[in-house]
């Protein structure tokens, strides 16, 4: 198995101190945002062979495994990350494998370069992702409940948030969350700062339900988001606590610091929250506007000691061990590409001496056994 050395992303919304607290290391004062492990070209991994989008080209069956080259070709399916929120990310959707597909395509065709900011598609492929708790994590997950959405923005007492709360009574509640996200998208401009400008006072005001909405407002002073994420389920993880965020489901992760899994791809439809490229006919198209419970996971324990977090998702699979002191060690040999990730304690991964942030690539079929005391994320595929 190859050691990793993993690139940190130092996104603006990232925290200065939680990944290098978990590594260990003095903070540099800037933003640390994500820290990739996998073969991302945007940001691979590197192994004492080169880095492992070289690693895995020079012969993929032998570091994938025949069966998965045969499922998901021969690449790695999934990227894994620490994710450290030092401030909201931006009100997001991800689209289903068929949209994904025809939008590249369709983006391709018309000549829209890759790197043009106002491009929707990066690739063809879709974006399903979990991410769980290494400390209390707050998020933003699915539609409420319109009455319940009512209800909130009726409270903060905004006079210009009344036609969307009139919106948000009429039936059916798909119908009636599409046609409030779209004014709330399209609204004037000018409108809008002052509307979010009176929601977020009111917010700081009121605090209790409202202080999630309160700092959310303070990070994007004007931006339609702050109302957009009112429509959304609030949701606070403990450690070791998950979320799965399927194709059209919005979202948007506020603070903490957690474990995130991904399929391999980069295509993003931004509802605000962002000085970036809102694209609200695509978004429109892409958004599932039924209301949903945020779906709160909690690892299922089996025998051997895996706690395994079932998603329906094929392109990855995480599960993590927590070894006690003096407990028996764990084969984890699987016919199957793998990252194990420490995050916390010291812990042995064959003959890589792992602690909290340091990661190692197992190829498929070879012999992985880890031992000591500690947590360890294990990344893998379903074939």
């Amino acid at each position: 198995m190859d050691r990793l050395d993993n690139t940190v992303r130092p996104y603006a919304w990232g925290s200065p101190t939680a990944i290098p607290h978990l590594l260990g290391v003095a903070p540099t004062g800037e933003p640390q945002a994500e820290m990739w492990m996998g073969a991302h070209p945007g940001a691979p991994s590197r192994t004492p062979r080169g880095t492992l989008v070289e690693v895995i080209q020079a012969d993929p069956e032998r570091e994938l495994g025949a069966r998965a080259v045969a499922k998901f070709g021969p690449h790695l399916p999934f990227l894994l990350k620490i994710l450290a929120a030092g401030a909201p990310l931006s009100l997001q959707v991800h689209p289903d494998l068929k949209q994904a597909q025809e939008g590249y395509a369709d983006e391709e065709r018309r000549g829209v370069p890759i790197d043009a900011p106002y491009r929707n598609y990066k690739d063809a492929n879709h974006k399903p992702e979990l991410i769980c708790a290494l400390t209390e994590f707050d998020g933003l997950c699915g539609f409420r409940a319109p009455l319940q959405a009512a209800g909130l923005l009726d409270g903060l007492g905004v006079d210009s948030l009344k036609p969307y709360v009139d919106l948000l009574h009429a039936h059916p509640e798909d119908a009636a969350l599409r046609e409030v996200l779209t004014a709330i998208l399209s609204a004037d401009p000018e409108e809008t700062v002052r509307t979010v400008a009176e929601a977020g006072a009111a917010c700081v005001r009121l605090g209790g339900a409202y202080a999630p909405y309160a700092d959310i407002a303070r990070h994007y002073p004007g931006d339609p988001g702050v109302i957009a994420a009112m429509l959304l389920n609030h949701v606070r993880l403990q450690p070791g606590e998950a979320l799965f965020l399927g194709a059209g489901i919005p979202h948007a992760y506020l603070s903490g610091l957690g474990v995130e899994i991904m399929a391999n791809s980069d295509n993003v439809l931004r509802c605000g929250l962002t000085p970036k490229h809102v694209d609200v006919p695509e978004l429109l198209r892409i958004v599932r506007f039924t209301p949903s419970d945020p779906g709160v996971l909690r690892p299922e324990a089996s025998p051997d000691g895996e706690e395994v977090y079932e998603t329906p998702i094929d392109e990855f699979r995480l599960s993590r061990y927590v070894l006690p002191e003096g407990g028996a060690s764990h084969d984890l040999t699987r016919d199957a590409p793998q990252i194990l990730l420490c995050t916390a304690g010291a812990v042995r991964a064959g003959e890589q001496e792992l602690g909290p942030g340091r990661s190692v690539f197992v190829p498929a079929g070879e012999q992985a056994e880890i031992s000591g005391t500690g947590t360890v994320f294990r990344a893998t595929v379903i074939v």
